[in-house]
């Protein structure tokens, strides 16, 4: 299967996607891992990618998109895959529509993790980082809101929403099911 999964800060991206990708046996591709291993490797791409945030600047979505074509020819990630933090804009949603065209594939299916802002607030509250203030986390909500509500109208046809509130592993067996039934 080939999954982007989307959701605001909190709402457990990280912890689904490394038990969805157990499940689904495909590789959790997260463009925080791909930036991080491609700067401590030193790949032309990561040193591109190091001078614009050297710079203070946002990396380029052709930077970040050639990252993501690269690993996505990885072995592993030919039978399947699932991103998490990308696409992030609806251009970089083209991009991925164009590489996965290339290779005569599409997405399977894109996956929305819902919580009420309220319950995101106090999960992020309860981590307890000095920069989780109340008013900062709020403000990062919005940010999320604003970017992704474009996004998910791009894939509507693709879309499935998930009550993300419950235990982890019930949220796992929503995802799965839905996955399954698709």
């Amino acid at each position: 299967m080939r999954i982007v999964l989307v959701g605001p800060p909190g709402a457990g991206k990280g912890t689904q996607a490394e038990r969805l990708a157990e499940r689904l046996d495909v590789p959790h591709i997260s463009t925080g891992d791909l930036f991080r291993a491609n700067l401590s490797q030193q790949t032309p791409l990561g040193v591109e990618a190091k001078r614009y945030m050297d710079a203070g600047d946002l990396v380029p979505d052709s930077v970040t998109v050639e990252m993501v074509r690269t690993r996505l020819a990885d072995d592993d990630a030919l039978k399947g895959f699932l991103l998490d933090g990308f696409p992030r804009t609806i251009s970089q949603a083209e991009s991925l529509g164009g590489l996965l065209a290339d290779r005569g594939e599409e997405l399977d299916a894109v996956v929305e993790l819902q919580v009420p802002e309220d319950e995101l607030v106090g999960r992020l509250l309860a981590r307890g980082r000095s920069d989780d203030t109340e008013d900062v986390i709020r403000r990062r909500q919005q940010v999320y809101r604003d970017e992704t509500a474009p996004l998910l109208a791009f894939y509507r046809e693709k879309l499935v929403s998930i009550d993300a509130v419950g235990s982890v592993e019930q949220i796992t067996d929503r995802v799965t099911d839905v996955l399954r039934a698709r």
